[in-house]
């Protein structure tokens, strides 16, 4: 079994790509122990120590590790782990049925953003905040290069906002949060 791996511009994030889904939909974070309770997965890596959250999609897992911890241990204890989970072809997530609250979907958005959309707009030396999700409408805050950059609608349109509405069903758009005071 061949799971690719990709280093992302935060050198304490690493993403995984399972070659079969983890979950069916959406996406998971997990950061406390609290949540790992729905994850059988998140439980076994957070128990390898020097996790701090991972986030799940159903062709992701991007791990963030504590700072003191290093890669070259972790990574190779992720892959077993990950390789032995889905050896068993169980989901990664449990779905305990309460999907759908806000405060579920902005921490998928936040967990997104994070994983896949910050490391891309950070390589062109900007960054992207969440502000806010309102009538499933994301708001969000474009910093560095990109808060001035005449291609920052189209990243928010073609980029952010595809990805958003991809994996969390409950966003309809995104709009930039400066322009949304404005109006």
């Amino acid at each position: 079994m061949i799971i690719e791996t990709q280093q992302t511009p935060d050198s304490e994030v690493m993403n995984f790509f399972p070659p079969q889904p983890l979950i069916k939909a959406g996406a998971a974070e997990f950061a406390d122990a609290k949540s790992l309770r729905k994850s059988p997965l998140a439980e076994k890596l957070f128990d390898l120590g020097g996790i701090k959250s991972l986030f799940i999609t159903a062709d992701l897992l991007s791990v963030t590790k504590e700072a003191d911890s290093s890669w070259d241990d972790l990574k190779p204890q992720i892959l077993a782990e990950l390789m032995d989970h889905l050896s068993t072809g169980a989901e990664a997530v449990i779905d305990d049925g309460s999907g759908g609250e806000e405060d579920d979907v902005v921490k998928r958005i936040k967990g997104l953003l994070e994983a896949r959309i910050r490391p891309a707009v950070k390589q062109d030396g900007g960054d992207i905040v969440f502000k806010d999700f309102r009538d499933g409408i994301v708001y969000v805050e474009m910093q560095g290069n990109c808060a001035g950059c005449p291609y920052a609608l189209i990243t928010l349109k073609e980029g952010v906002e595809k990805i958003l509405k991809t994996y969390i069903p409950e966003v309809k758009a995104v709009k930039n949060f400066a322009e949304s005071r404005e109006e």
